[in-house]
Formats: C-alpha cells, structure tokens, sequence
C-alpha cells in the first residue's frame, strides 16, 4: 500500500503555558515533532508527509525537516479555524496514487513503527483503521447534574489513540457528506462512521501518548529513557 500522512500541528498548546509551540519543545534532546515525523520517515508503506501548521511557525518547523532527513516531507498545508478544517485542506494535498491517508497527531511522538505498520495492515483488510488500547478505569456516564446515569462494560471500552488510516476513495466520500451536511467532527473515525462504514480497532499502545500539558513531557522523557 502507499500511504499519504497528514499531521495536524496547528493547535494553540494553551495548555502547556510555553511561549513555545509544543510541537518544538524537547524530549530527551529531540522536538516533539521531529520524533513523531521520524517515525513516519522509517515506515516503508508511507510515500509522503503533509503537515499542518500556522503561518508563523511554518519556517522553524521547516527546518526541523531538513535538520532531522525527513526525506518523506512533501508541504504544509494551513491550519483551520477547526481540526475538520485543517484536515480537510491537507487531503487535497494528497497524491491520487496514495490508496490511504493516515492522519496522526503531532502531539503524539512516541508513535512506533510497529503501531503504524499494524494499523496500515488492518487499514488495508478492513478499509480503515485506528489503533486502541482497553480503558483501565471505570467510566460512568453521568447528567448534567452530575449524577451517574450508567455505567459501560468497561470490556467493551477502548481509548482511541492516532495514526487514524482510511481509504483515501471513501475518506474523500466521508468529506463531501460532512460539507454537503453541515457537520464538524473532532475525530475521523466518527467523520467516516457518519458515511456507514466501520473502522476496524487495531492494538495501540499505552506509551503512545498525546503530548498536552507540561507533565506529559516529563512522562514522555521518562519513556524514551531519560529521567
């Protein structure tokens, strides 16, 4: 398969109270999104990596590229004024000869080549795919009043991490009905539900977290062995 990577890194980081774009914070010597490009660069089945990003942070991050090889890069695309949007103008970027789109985060660098090729696989059995991993903790489902309402069969709870990989052809579908609806997804795979299709669940990873507040770089150091 050949697959097109789009990765969304065009968020404010508000969260992480840094001046900084986190997408060039430091884990263990290495930006956060070097580490989450690199892991891209290493997998065969990829042809090319789009990157979404603001204007003014398009030319640090351009270097980045250039200083880490990542000879897979092929443009940015603008950010949106929503995630569907920022995603949506990186896939008409995208190449037809490109059968998959994978759309990963860039605040997720401790992506492994392992969950990626998994994923790809599983993408291509099944016409797409995410990867998960089984929620440790009880969830309830509460009111507006804060009261518990139900509680899910924690067995049938997943936490679903990214890359997200999809059929480009009916990725492409999904779209159009999201425009053609008026409708705004936060998640792809709820995007290509609302088309009818499934998304299979392939294995993810417990360290393939998303980077979000200063605590998760400590977290992130301490998993890619520093202290």
């Amino acid at each position: 398969m050949k697959l097109s990577v789009i990765i969304p890194a065009a968020g404010s980081s508000s969260r992480m109270g840094s001046a900084v774009s986190k997408q060039l914070l430091k884990i263990n010597g290495v930006e956060v999104l070097a580490r989450t490009a690199g892991a891209f660069e290493s997998t065969e089945a990829v042809e090319e990596i789009i990157i979404v990003c603001r204007d003014e942070e398009r030319e640090a991050f351009e270097r980045l590229m250039k200083r880490y090889d990542i000879t897979k890069f092929k443009c940015f695309s603008r950010g949106g004024a929503t995630r569907q949007q920022s995603v949506f103008g990186a896939v008409s970027l995208t190449s037809d000869n490109c059968g998959f789109i994978a759309i990963h985060d860039g605040a997720r660098p401790l992506i492994s080549r392992e969950v990626i090729e998994r994923t790809a696989i599983c993408a291509e059995k099944y016409g797409a795919a995410a990867p998960g991993v089984a929620v440790k903790d009880t969830i309830k489902i509460i009111n507006e009043d804060r009261l518990i309402e139900q509680t899910p069969r924690r067995d049938r709870l997943v936490s679903i991490q990214t890359p997200q990989i999809f059929s480009r052809d009916k990725y492409l579908l999904a779209m159009e009905k999201a425009l053609r609806d008026g409708k705004e997804y936060t998640d792809d795979c709820a995007l290509f539900e609302a088309l009818g299709e499934k998304v299979y669940v392939s294995e993810g990873s417990y360290t393939n977290i998303k980077i979000t507040t200063p605590e998760d770089i400590s977290i992130a150091e301490r998993l890619t062995g520093g202290k």
